[in-house]
């Protein structure tokens, strides 16, 4: 029988990146080492690493024609990502993210441009055949759109034996409020580093402490904190934690929070621990930082 794949919800954009020797001072007139094209975008990222990794996977995204869609195409299906389900749109363009990455400290800076494409509705989702699939992961976007599509989810796990249900995980990456009540669903919720600062707290252990009521219960509570690791908390109570792997020269960390989710999700749908599943993430994550984009990872 097919093995069942994991489906990524979200965004796809089109990076332009730019590798300068430093970031550049203001009114700097500055020469690129080098430039290139490469898709981007939360979820479309975690489906590259899913890939590479060896998971049967596929992406749900809206997509607008172009040339710029031709490209995204394209390079997911380089990397055998399913695209069935994704939503051609009549209105809007592919988002374009202009990313300067600094030689010196492989930190990047991103300039998103939001053109107008709207975002997958709880409508859309209707389509998706959920017996293709063992586990549903949803980048936080439009909430109350996704909000729905979760339900849709417990709806259909109802009726079913636990090991044949969909696990979900949700991922809350930006500071709005509307984001927020994405904490409630998911049987992972990941919390950015920025979230949780944005709330006041100053680590991932207190995030985790701080946010844990705020999630479904028995869930896990996910939290990255860059070069201090990640942590993790269950309804067990018992906090778990990795520390970083960091490479022996950063040189890209563009993707590097795509890529821990996409580590943890694919360690868990494997039958591995929690804490296996941190560690594993820390460690894929610290690889990518090592390279230039994704290829060679594993």
């Amino acid at each position: 029988m097919e093995e069942k794949q994991i489906l990524c919800v979200g965004l796809v954009v089109l990076d332009i990146i730019n590798v300068v020797e430093k970031y550049p001072e203001e009114d700097a007139d500055s020469r690129c080492l080098t430039q290139r094209w490469q898709r981007g975008g939360n979820a479309s990222n975690s489906c590259t690493i899913l890939s590479l990794l060896g998971a049967p996977c596929a992406f749900m995204g809206s997509l607008a024609p172009g040339h710029v869609a031709d490209f995204v195409l394209d390079d997911l299906r380089r990397y055998s990502v399913d695209l069935r389900y994704t939503v051609p749109q009549r209105v809007g363009s592919i988002p374009i993210s202009t990313v300067i990455i600094s030689a010196a400290t492989g930190s990047r800076t991103i300039l998103h441009a939001n053109r107008n494409l709207p975002d997958v509705s709880a409508k859309d989702f209707e389509k998706v055949d959920l017996n293709r699939y063992k586990w549903i992961h949803i980048e936080g976007r439009n909430a109350s759109e996704q909000v729905k599509m979760l339900q849709r989810i417990e709806k259909h796990n109802k009726k079913l034996p636990r090991e044949q249900q969909v696990r979900t995980s949700v991922e809350v990456e930006k500071p709005r409020e509307e984001l927020y009540q994405l904490f409630a669903f998911g049987d992972v919720v990941f919390v950015s580093k920025d979230v949780a600062r944005h709330m006041g707290f100053q680590s991932a252990a207190e995030t985790l402490k701080g946010l844990y009521s705020r999630v479904g219960k028995g869930a896990v509570l996910v939290c990255a904190w860059a070069e201090e690791g990640a942590d993790a908390l269950g309804p067990d109570g018992r906090l778990l934690h990795s520390d970083a792997f960091p490479p022996p020269r950063v040189v890209d960390t563009l993707g590097a929070g795509d890529t821990f989710n996409a580590s943890v999700i694919f360690s868990l749908s494997q039958g591995k621990s929690m804490q296996e599943a941190l560690t594993f993430g820390c460690r894929i994550a610290g690889k990518k930082c090592g390279i230039q984009g994704y290829d060679g990872i594993v």
